[in-house]
């Protein structure tokens, strides 16, 4: 360790030359450090680097304050010792600098460590909002925080708490609901359960998102960069994601800003700006919004954090975009990859007053006040080992979660089934983790496939069920022998953010036609959505029997047989209306098939 540092701490009355032992636990070291630190190191703290773009001499070299993986910024093999050790490299790294101020590293564990090939894998948002229950939402916290910490990360982009007031959108996922009082009592709960790990040391620091109104994101308003380009021959994608809320003033209170003030209250210390814009004005240089509302009026006292390349989208030259959004709010800036272009830009920023060092100083300080606040503990001893990841009591949690969440839309003599003596399966969907999980499942998109470790729900079903289970996942002959009792499973395909914008948001084409051939083939059919959010599925509706969303459940279907078969109480019910027809998808139709708060709420045999 430098002798600068041993000088600093000496000054500073703190005893210590290890500032890992000291920094956020004894002093506010935020209210010490910032005379001491240099231009160059205060801007280092603003910058935050994609791992893949960076190494940890760089980390050091430019004094960064944060490093995050994005949706596929995993170590080779992904596996969570290879995450400790990677986080750990860039920890080091920075502990090693002239002030040894520590490093943050962020991921998108939006439901549960979900970068980590292993660890446990949540419901996502939608299905926790459609069990209501905020307790077990801080728990699903506490145990994401605790597999985090495992390996050495200590900052969740999460919770998500926008609105989502259209399904159409590729987020709808990630929304708990289009109830405000919902998302922001669940939010404030995720915050608060990340906040205290389970017997473990340390905290994780928690990110509401996106700041603020990117739920009322109208269709077709996006203002499209040509890095979109690339995603033009996917559909619809990128036509409401990243667009433009045109709501009133007290709309925006009301309705979208709501959960931030509980999240506030819960104890927020990072909140992320949002790509979208509101009534044509770019969130990210939405100086009104982001300093005199969030950090003026409801008293934000830790930072705002870009989205990935957020502030690049401001303007065209990059130089007017970084300025613009520092002076509007922004404290630390998603760079991710560029970090030289922007660190240079900042220090002539700074040089000819178009950005005051007041305000550098603002955004610092803030940092370093957070950093105090989180007390990184990143020690190896602090830490749990890395046997909690995926562990079998947080795979339990995990299980809870999934069977509360499902919505039994429809019975009307197809459940419930335990009085069977075979069960035919069909659908990919009862058999793929990937699909089960859905987006922000290992990478970014998600993917098909055995993504990660778990528990599906054909083979929770043969575990389960005391007779006889047969899976096709095609659907078999629909000309053989007909039987009693099946079930299809059909899915929509992975996705995140804009590339899930969907005019009308569908299954799998393959699924369609397994459908109607187990239609065919059995005498009492159950269909199972595996879905972000409702879907077109009228026409399966009116041919099944009985009709369950399941939503994203993630890695844990262990307990979703139990419903079917009658043994546990469906309890979900829905917080996004499900459409009559395609027409009727659009915000403000009134064709429900079942509307809001819909979920027979009772076991299956009191449904039928």
């Amino acid at each position: 360790m430098s002798r600068g540092l041993g000088d600093v701490y000496k000054r500073q009355g703190l005893g210590s030359r290890n500032p890992r032992s000291r920094f956020g636990m004894t002093s506010p070291m935020s209210e010490h450090i910032m005379d001491d630190m240099s231009l160059s190191e205060k801007i280092g703290q603003m910058t935050q680097v994609s791992n893949d773009s960076i190494e940890p001499e760089g980390v050091a070299d430019h004094s960064i304050g944060s490093v995050l993986s994005g949706g596929s910024g995993n170590p080779s093999p992904n596996s969570p010792v290879s995450w400790k050790d990677m986080v750990a490299g860039f920890a080091d790294a920075a502990s090693g600098t002239r002030l040894g101020i520590p490093l943050i590293y962020g991921v998108d564990a939006v439901h549960g460590h979900s970068n980590v090939r292993g660890a446990t894998i949540f419901p996502h948002n939608i299905g926790l909002g459609a069990i209501g229950d905020a307790e077990l939402v801080r728990r699903i916290g506490q145990v994401t925080a605790t597999e985090m910490i495992a390996t050495g990360v200590h900052w969740a982009f999460a919770p998500t708490v926008a609105v989502a007031q259209d399904i159409r959108w590729g987020r709808t996922y990630e929304s708990y609901g289009r109830d405000p009082d919902l998302v922001a009592r669940l939010g404030a709960s995720l915050v608060s359960g990340l906040a205290s790990p389970l017997e473990t040391p340390g905290r994780v620091l928690a990110c509401a998102k996106h700041f603020v109104g990117d739920g009322a994101a109208e269709w077709g308003t996006v203002d499209r960069k040509p890095w979109m380009g690339w995603w033009d021959g996917w559909g619809n994608n990128w036509s409401i994601d990243q667009g433009d809320a045109r709501i009133s003033d007290s709309d925006l209170r009301e309705l979208h800003l709501l959960p931030y003030a509980h999240a506030i209250d819960a104890g927020v210390m990072s909140i992320m700006a949002s790509y979208s814009s509101w009534n044509g004005v770019k969130l990210h240089s939405h100086r009104d919004l982001l300093t005199t509302t969030l950090k003026q009026e409801l008293g934000f006292r830790g930072f705002v954090v870009s989205d990935w390349m957020g502030v690049d989208q401001i303007a065209d030259s990059y130089r007017s975009s970084v300025v613009t959004a520092i002076n509007a709010g922004i404290d630390m800036v998603m760079v991710p990859i560029d970090y030289d272009r922007f660190i240079r830009i900042m220090h002539d920023a700074v040089a000819d007053g178009s950005i005051p060092i007041g305000r550098i100083d603002d955004a610092v300080r803030r940092i370093l006040r957070t950093k105090d606040w989180l007390g990184q503990q990143m020690d190896s001893e602090d830490r749990p080992s890395l046997s909690v990841v995926g562990s079998p009591t947080h795979r339990a949690l995990a299980a809870e979660a999934a069977r509360r969440s499902a919505v039994l839309l429809k019975n009307e003599r197809g459940l419930p089934l335990e009085g069977c003596s075979h069960i035919l399966v069909a659908g990919q969907a009862a058999d793929d983790m990937g699909l089960q999980c859905g987006g922000w499942t290992v990478g970014w998109l998600g993917a098909e496939g055995p993504v990660t470790p778990g528990t599906t729900f054909v083979a929770a079903l043969e575990g389960r069920f005391h007779g006889s289970v047969t899976y096709e996942p095609d659907g078999g002959d629909p000309s053989g022998d007909r039987v009693d009792v099946g079930i299809v499973c059909v899915a929509e395909e992975p996705y995140a953010e804009g590339v899930g914008d969907r005019a009308i948001p569908d299954v799998r084409p393959p699924d369609r036609a397994v459908f109607d051939r187990m239609r065919e083939r059995c005498r009492a059919l159950s269909l199972g959505v595996s879905s972000g959010r409702p879907v077109r599925i009228h026409d399966m509706i009116d041919r099944s029997d009985a009709v369950v969303a399941a939503w994203l459940p993630g890695s844990e279907a262990t307990e979703l047989p139990d419903l079917v078969l009658g043994r546990s109480t469906f309890e979900g019910r829905l917080t996004q209306p499900w459409p009559a027809s395609p027409r009727d998808i659009e915000p403000g139709s009134s064709g429900h098939l079942f509307p809001v708060r819909h979920g027979f709420g009772r076991a299956v045999q009191e449904a039928s």
